[in-house]
């Protein structure tokens, strides 16, 4: 591998994918096809960058953990691939950069970059060692991107959509905990120590908890009073079969599959997830945007 591979898959481009919430703002708001698309593209642009960089220095400080994990253990750093001291060396460079643009773009954007720069930091060196509050920290880093897009254009986001987006985040958290736990054995907590205080049926009732949780929340959602005024349509209940149709489908692949170890790898290799995903979102902008849907 060069080292200009080395660079691009310790950057982790598939896990953009995250970053995606960043649009939350300007899609909910009606605003994707005004101006302001531009600044949340550019909010997304610094978010990609700015999570790189924190993927570096991870990697950086757990390399030697990763040399552990089954998979993680080819990783550029762990690897050998790329030397720690080039990867630390561009894994600051690039978090001073992405923040130093965030704030440029706005300052309240460039606090909220920040804020999750620290949360990073903090999950990196303690967050992550504390049960629960390793994958709430995860939660609360999905909706950092919500509202951060939101106040890139200066629009409110709403609180229905925020814990949606909390309960979403969840429960890819701890499926990907349930997936380390299984698959790595008698190796977890060498791996991962908090993983030692898990167990499959203590996942399971936290995977059923946040599973029931979503459906709810976003059924709520589409039927309250509130989003219903907002974009003058009673039709975003037909949705939520794409929703469901999401969650079981990922449910499947976690238990059935043995897969969710890599939520992003898992949206953009299952056809049938990607696609789902997709019509998802087609679905959404039609009732949103279009005039004869309201």
């Amino acid at each position: 591998m060069s080292v200009i591979g080395a660079v691009v898959a310790s950057l982790r481009p598939k896990q953009w994918v995250k970053n995606l919430f960043v649009f939350a703002g300007v899609i909910f708001s009606q605003q994707l096809f005004t101006p302001l698309f531009w600044p949340a593209l550019g909010a997304f642009a610094l978010f990609c960058v700015l999570s790189g960089s924190m993927y570096l220095l991870n990697d950086v400080a757990d390399a030697e953990k990763d040399r552990l994990h089954p998979t993680k253990r080819f990783r550029p750093v762990a690897s050998g691939a790329l030397p720690r001291g080039g990867a630390l060396a561009l894994g600051i460079g690039l978090l001073v950069a992405s923040l130093v643009a965030s704030f440029a773009l706005s300052w309240r954007f460039g606090l909220v970059a920040a804020g999750y720069g620290v949360l990073l930091t903090a999950y990196s060196v303690w967050l992550k060692h504390l049960v629960i509050l390793d994958v709430l920290a995860v939660a609360v880093g999905f909706v950092l991107r919500a509202v951060a897009g939101a106040v890139a254009i200066d629009v409110e986001i709403s609180g229905w959509l925020l814990i949606c987006t909390v309960l979403i985040a969840l429960f890819l958290a701890v499926g990907k905990r349930r997936h380390e736990y299984l698959t790595l054995h008698g190796n977890a907590a060498a791996h991962r120590p908090i993983l030692a205080e898990y167990s499959e049926g203590f996942l399971d009732q936290m995977i059923a908890v946040v599973t029931a949780s979503t459906v709810t929340a976003y059924a709520l959602y589409t039927m309250s009073p509130e989003t219903v005024a907002k974009f003058h349509t009673r039709l975003l209940p037909l949705t939520l079969p794409f929703v469901l149709y999401g969650i079981f489908r990922y449910l499947y692949l976690l238990y059935r599959r043995q897969l969710g170890g890599n939520p992003s790898d898992l949206l953009l290799n299952d056809r049938a997830l990607l696609l789902n995903t997709v019509l998802w979102m087609l679905s959404l902008l039609v009732l949103i945007y279009a005039p004869w849907a309201r």
